[in-house]
């Protein structure tokens, strides 16, 4: 039985829906901020069947930025400097809004022009196993977008302006 409540779903759960044909499918692709570090590669699409939208990109992080994540861990607890974070083993896995970033297809690289590589190495994780809900959201979009940024608006359409999927 499917839960009411649910809006968002991978997009190779929805066995009837696909990429729209006019759409680069970025599964797969690597994904970089706007100095062209590494962030990870695009495992899936979120997306809101409602609206048939991708909303969210999700990444798995690149090692580097994971091991990188675990050392600035390490130092804060070392040096006790109040800073909390939340690192479970297994959590390898971000959303990123669809409407932060730039798709080339020459390339394909998806890059994600206005987060900065510390942004995302900072960034809550979580685990493909136990996906996330609303509140893990919420907390990703004031991470990369803190109040009052001029680049965010969570009531914006741009950040879902695009009908990539359709049905088959």
């Amino acid at each position: 039985m499917e839960n009411k409540d649910k809006n968002l779903y991978r997009l190779d759960e929805l066995s009837d829906y696909k990429v729209a044909s006019n759409y680069s499918d970025v599964r797969g692709w690597k994904i970089v901020d706007a100095e062209n570090h590494t962030i990870g590669k695009i495992d899936n699409l979120w997306v809101n069947k409602d609206m048939q939208r991708v909303v969210y990109l999700d990444v798995k992080l690149d090692k580097k930025l994971i091991d990188d994540h675990r050392n600035e861990v390490r130092d804060v607890i070392a040096n006790d400097n109040g800073k909390e974070f939340i690192y479970k083993e297994g959590d390898s896995h971000i959303i990123i809004p669809i409407g932060s970033v730039n798709i080339n297809t020459d390339t394909k690289i998806v890059m994600a022009n206005s987060i900065g590589y510390d942004t995302f190495r900072n960034t809550s994780r979580y685990n493909t196993q136990h996906n996330f809900d609303r509140e893990y959201e919420r907390r990703v979009m004031k991470s990369y977008y803190p109040e009052n940024d001029p680049n965010y608006d969570s009531n914006d359409d741009a950040f879902y302006n695009r009908r990539e999927f359709e049905n088959r």
